[in-house]
């Protein structure tokens, strides 16, 4: 082979081979107490002390979840793995440890998948869980998939079913943020830079989960298609109606601005805007929330739909595939 073509190869996940891209990954990773057996072998081991294990998968695949032009592979990351957590803590659990599979063409840049699981790494830093084992494959683009698991410390599964009328609807997290970054960067713009990092990587807040639990939340979900679409959710498993007060959601001025600028509603971000995975759920009335958690709204009788301020919403309420 050429010279030339030796040096355009050699950076490539082709020219280091499947293994010694998994050693270029794991090298010098550290892990939490509760994994007992890392990667390196056919499996690795968690501990579950609570002795049952909460599961949840997520795939994202490049020019549906994230683009490279957009984010960089250390935010793709972030993001692969937040995801996934937020599910875990939108049970009420405390997320413990991901397992990654990523998939590449073989002239991806090896850079850019060790940059990847760079950002992967440091999220699960973030949240204190172990980034524990996976695979890697050859594919025509690129596809992560994250399994991240959790323990409930004893405590029931806070399911989407439990909602009852006159519980109060909450959110922790932001709303809204995410979609407007989302309307930046398909203009062309990269800025505002805390409005577009939105998009790029999400911050759920992970201990709100389990918080809520603490505190007797009766149903929960994470926010990931848009407050009306998940609420939506909720409302169908738990039989009951759901009414969203605009007078109690925080239209930040971040977003007002972006608004004004792009000719967009903000408070339709807010409402219908998808991956900011923020957490919402219901209470009893009587509830003292936690702290961070913020009422929204009220639960309704049975066959009442999702309204805001009483009436249905004319608009699309949230993000769904193939649609």
């Amino acid at each position: 082979m050429p010279d030339s073509a030796a040096e355009g190869t050699a950076d490539t996940v082709a020219a280091v081979g499947e293994f010694g891209l998994i050693r270029a990954v794991t090298a010098n990773r550290t892990q939490p107490s509760t994994t007992l057996l890392g990667p390196g072998d056919d499996a690795a081991v968690v501990a579950a002390p609570d002795g049952r294990v909460v599961v949840s998968t997520d795939v994202l695949v490049h020019g549906v979840h994230f683009r490279l032009d957009w984010s960089t592979p250390e935010q793709v990351g972030h993001k692969a793995i937040a995801v996934n957590l937020a599910d875990i803590a939108a049970m009420g659990a405390v997320p413990t440890s991901v397992v990654v599979g990523i998939a590449c063409p073989a002239d991806e840049k090896t850079a850019t998948v060790t940059q990847l699981v760079d950002g992967m790494a440091a999220e699960a830093d973030r949240a204190r869980v172990g980034l524990v084992g996976g695979d890697m494959v050859r594919s025509d683009q690129l596809v992560i998939s994250v399994t991240a698991l959790g323990d409930l410390g004893g405590r029931p599964p806070v399911t989407r079913s439990g909602a009852r009328p006159g519980d109060i609807v909450a959110v922790c997290g932001r709303l809204g943020w995410a979609a407007a970054g989302l309307a930046v960067l398909g203009r062309g713009f990269r800025s505002p830079v805390g409005v577009v990092n939105a998009q790029r990587f999400p911050e759920p807040p992970y201990a709100a989960g389990p918080a809520a639990a603490i505190a007797g939340a009766t149903a929960m979900i994470d926010v990931s298609d848009g407050l009306l679409a998940d609420l939506g959710h909720l409302a169908e498993e738990s039989n009951v109606g759901i009414d969203v007060h605009t007078d109690l959601l925080d239209v930040d001025r971040k977003l007002t601005d972006v608004g004004t600028a792009l000719g967009a509603d903000p408070l339709h971000w807010v409402l219908t805007g998808g991956e900011d995975h923020a957490l919402a759920a219901t209470f009893p009335s009587y509830t003292d929330l936690p702290e961070g958690w913020v009422r929204i709204g009220t639960v309704l009788l049975p066959d009442t739909g999702i309204t805001v301020d009483g009436k249905p919403y004319e608009h699309e309420s949230g993000w769904e595939h193939w649609r």
